[in-house]
């Protein structure tokens, strides 16, 4: 496997920074831990608000990690001064989202001008392993920033 490509400490602020104001990434009690070109994982738990009623990780929690960790792999390859925003993402929810923490790996897979196609794929800890719990894949629109 080839080693990930690392990004400029510029860009790794502006998306700490941009991570950091997302507050719905802060009531998932979300984390950044890794981001290379292309590259981001990020990790939370399962917390006790965002269940549903049988008691799983909701669909959104898992929605929203691997969504988010897709759109900073794709910021991540774009120019400074940009943003990126999700056009559409598809969601295969594979197994309960159970155990914890959640772990999801944003990749991008074409990265374009105009749009970017991304992955990301959802794990929990499950009984001493991890469990692929999500598969998700989209589309996103480079933007300029504020």
């Amino acid at each position: 496997m080839d080693m990930p490509t690392p990004i400029s400490t510029a860009k790794r602020a502006q998306i700490e920074q941009s991570f950091a104001a997302q507050t719905m990434m802060t009531t998932m009690q979300a984390q950044i831990n890794e981001l290379a070109q292309g590259h981001c994982v990020l990790q939370c738990p399962i917390v006790e608000s965002l269940r549903q009623q049988h008691g799983f990780g909701h669909a959104a929690l898992t929605f929203a990690l691997g969504d988010v960790a897709a759109g900073y792999a794709c910021l991540s390859m774009i120019e400074d001064g940009m943003e990126v925003l999700t056009a559409e993402m598809k969601i295969n929810l594979l197994s309960p989202c159970t155990g914890g923490p959640l772990r999801a790996v944003g990749k991008v897979v074409k990265a374009g001008r105009r749009l970017m196609i991304t992955q990301a794929e959802v794990f929990a800890h499950q009984d001493g392993k991890e469990v692929l719990i999500a598969l998700l894949q989209g589309t996103m629109v480079p933007v300029p920033g504020d």
